[in-house]
């Protein structure tokens, strides 16, 4: 029997191009531009796991995009691992940063990925890793080496918040049911220190607008007489944060959990050079909530971001206008114990209470999602340090993430089971950005880690 490592190098190339055939689909869920090109994604996926050896492969239907459903069930009493991926991405702006065009996947040899990187919107998050459990798949069933059962549950939504997701699995208990859930949505240190993710951050997302007068204004008829929703709205994001980048909502950090001075060293134990950190970013300093490290800042602590603002005129020349609304999009990610829900009516009533006479103000929730802290000592993660240290030679080290993947949290008041996450990607992947890449080390790399998980994990139930 092949082991894992010889099926990657000796298709290697077939791999690849499989999935570079994937990324080629802007399967943009966000956008309805490109219905139709994520529901060819979502058959393509569905063919895939046809070929990879699923006995059942299923286009279920949701009321928003579909879900990719696929099983093998080679013994109902031994362990079922449920692996949870999405087909969907992000959009590509802003087109022009990008070095190659972002549904066409290339790949380049940089700096850190020697062996190179695929560059596409997709390529890591999460086309690349999740199709590394396709693959993985396909060499157990090929090779006889598949030791429990398998279901997957492949979805379209997860950029827009996974609405679908939580309708489709309250109503399928019974079909999703399981040991565990395996999820490769993260990313690691380095490609010499691999890490597992054990704490996720939640989320909130809001949409403000800010109206002023009826119509657009003459600026000069007008200004200084008529508030400015544009000059109002950026006044009103800045009084979000304090001297100390605090966030200034009331009650927004009743419920933090606050870790202990023991808990923070352990945390600071993980390999990071602050230089290095500044240089990859190209930034002078590091900058957030005094108290607290870089590292903190990005993964125990809550934030408040905008992440798009406008109104106005914005094309060429000058237009001497002052504009009658005002926009912006803001996230805030949050920690274990912060109710996204409650997070989101706290910002609403703030917002709202600030806004000064002359302007209107509405603040529009779009998704949210709980944040996610899973423990070390479960089989789950001792099965994944193992299957990291067989194909690393070194221990996994466990993190938190400052990124969100909310349906972890309902995955476990759904179905009961807890969650691993075995990410492959690097921080540097640029994923939600211009010039998106995964390294095809890190690719393959997962395809050979993957099966290996399985094997520890049925060996452990026993």
């Amino acid at each position: 029997m092949k082991d894992s490592k010889q099926f990657v190098q000796e298709n290697k190339q077939r791999l690849l191009d499989e999935l570079i055939d994937l990324l080629k689909k802007p399967s943009i869920s966000a956008d309805s531009a490109y219905s139709q090109d994520v529901i060819n994604t979502a058959e393509a996926v569905k063919k895939s796991l046809e070929v990879a050896g699923c006995d059942i492969v299923e286009i279920c239907e949701t009321p928003g995009y579909p879900i990719v459903y696929g099983e093998k069930i080679i013994d109902p009493a031994l362990p079922t691992v449920l692996v949870y991926g999405h087909y969907d991405v992000q959009p590509a702006d802003p087109i022009e940063l990008w070095t190659s065009p972002p549904f066409e996947p290339v790949i380049k040899t940089t700096d850190l990925h020697p062996e190179g990187a695929i560059f596409a919107r997709g390529a890591c998050d999460d086309k690349g890793q999740m199709y590394m459990h396709v693959k993985a798949f396909e060499y157990m069933v090929a090779n006889n080496a598949l030791p429990c059962n398998v279901k997957f549950m492949i979805e379209g939504e997860e950029e827009i918040g996974s609405v679908s997701l939580g309708w489709f699995v309250k109503r399928n208990h019974d079909k999703l049911k399981n040991d565990v859930i395996l999820i490769s949505d993260t990313g690691m240190i380095s490609n010499e220190q691999p890490s597992i993710t054990t704490g996720l951050r939640g989320l909130s997302y809001v949409e403000v607008e800010v109206t002023g007068p009826n119509r657009d204004l003459h600026s000069g008829l007008y200004g200084g007489a008529v508030a400015n929703p544009i000059n109002v709205l950026t006044k009103m994001i800045a009084s979000l944060h304090d001297e100390n980048n605090h966030i200034t909502v009331p009650g927004f950090y009743d419920k933090v959990e606050e870790l202990s001075r023991e808990e923070r060293d352990e945390m600071a134990k993980r390999p990071f050079s602050l230089e290095d950190y500044k240089e990859k970013l190209d930034i002078e300093d590091v900058y957030g909530e005094a108290g607290y490290t870089t590292n903190e800042r990005n993964s125990i602590r809550p934030t408040l971001d905008v992440n798009g603002i406008w109104g106005g005129y914005t094309g060429e020349g000058a237009k001497t206008v002052i504009a009658s609304k005002a926009f912006a999009k803001i996230s805030m990610r949050l920690v274990p114990n912060q109710e996204w829900e409650e997070i989101t009516e706290l910002f609403k009533k703030h917002f709202e209470s600030i806004a000064p006479k002359g302007v209107r103000v509405e603040v529009k929730p779009h998704h949210g999602g709980q944040g996610y802290v899973t423990p070390i000592d479960s089989i789950g993660y001792q099965a994944a340090a193992k299957a990291y240290e067989d194909t690393f030679g070194v221990a996994p080290i466990p993190v938190r993430s400052g990124g969100s993947i909310p349906i972890v949290a309902l995955f476990e008041e759904e179905l009961g089971s807890k969650s691993v996450m075995m990410g492959f990607g690097l921080d540097t992947d640029a994923i939600h950005s211009p010039n998106e890449h995964f390294g095809v080390f890190n690719y393959l790399k997962g395809i050979e880690t993957i099966p290996l998980f399985y094997k520890h994990y049925t060996e452990m139930m026993k």
